[in-house]
């Protein structure tokens, strides 16, 4: 028997139902890192076998951490371990960096990438003047194949001119470029996903996701960067350490 399921014995004895606590021990021993992201978790039939209760206690308890975001189902594949990032927000990373780090496979799936005019308020907050082109960057961030976010990048063209070049990783390509981001303001705040952003985020009209907005300078100072990411609340989590 896989050792992991030692994690998981009930207690037939408490008030707690059972599906309950198989609930709670399989959210535990997730958070403990027992399954990792992108592992399938054990069938409602191996986790009822193994636990010597009924299916029907199994299939609830996979059910309550679909519910909390912690698994997706993949019909015809299983259950799966959901991605999900837990991000600092008084260290400037990118999200490749952050994914890699906690051993999840990151990936862009671009939706645009080109030079144009920018807008006023672009135009404003990156100190452009009236003629001024910017690179616009328009991506699905992806973990493991999730779509964990949705991102919209605007750069003054004389920090990236040459926005088809970048890959999975913009802040790597402006390092390499020798123009890298030096330090960044964000403002985080909630907005109900349109449509259209439902659509790309894959999730339902109306549900709320955190909307990033984060503003990039150069060493010198320069403005260099101003990125609006949606980002998925059953994906994302911003922790922030306050001492005293």
């Amino acid at each position: 028997m896989d050792r992991r399921f030692q994690q998981l014995r009930l207690d037939p004895e408490l008030s707690t139902p059972l599906y309950h606590q198989l609930a709670s021990r399989l959210e535990e021993a997730i958070e403990e890192g027992a399954w990792q992201a992108g592992e399938a978790l054990p069938s409602e039939r191996a986790l009822a076998e193994a636990l010597d209760v009924s299916r029907i206690t199994a299939r609830k308890a996979l059910d309550r951490l679909a519910e909390l975001g912690l698994i997706r189902r993949t019909r015809g594949s299983g259950t799966f371990i959901t991605p999900r990032l837990n991000q600092p927000l008084t260290r400037l990373a990118s999200f490749t960096e952050m994914l890699t780090q906690r051993g999840f496979t990151p990936r862009s799936c671009w939706l645009s990438r080109c030079l144009a005019a920018p807008s006023a308020d672009e135009s404003l907050r990156l100190g452009l003047s009236g003629d001024a082109r910017v690179a616009r960057l328009k991506r699905l961030r992806l973990a493991d194949g999730v779509v964990m976010a949705v991102e919209e990048s605007c750069l003054p063209q004389s920090v990236l001119d040459d926005p088809q070049g970048v890959g999975d990783s913009l802040y790597a390509f402006l390092e390499e470029a020798g123009r890298p981001v030096a330090r960044a303001l964000q403002h985080v705040t909630a907005v109900n996903a349109d449509a259209e952003l439902a659509r790309l985020a894959e999730v339902p009209e109306g549900q709320a996701l955190l909307k990033v907005t984060r503003q990039g300078y150069l060493i010198d100072g320069t403005p260099a960067e101003l990125t609006v990411t949606y980002c998925r609340t059953d994906y994302y989590d911003f922790i922030v350490e306050l001492t005293r």
